[in-house]
């Protein structure tokens, strides 16, 4: 499961670094992750490192690379 997720964590990053911020939709659907639970496995793995912000808009997470 790590590696699945490690995986998955990189299209996200890849999809941020391509595209810049992006609700938890847009990024889902740019990262090609097939479920919500993939996309915030991906999410808290690149939260715990460090490597991205997320902040709330309306009822959605916007989501964007930091440093």
């Amino acid at each position: 499961m790590n590696e699945k997720v490690g995986t998955i964590a990189g299209q996200i990053w890849n999809a941020l670094n391509e595209n810049g911020a992006l609700n938890n939709k847009d990024l889902k659907k740019a990262a090609k992750v097939k479920t919500d639970k993939e996309l915030y496995l991906g999410l808290g793995w690149l939260l715990r490192e460090g490597k991205i912000a997320v902040t709330e808009a309306e009822k959605d997470i916007v989501v964007e690379l930091v440093g």
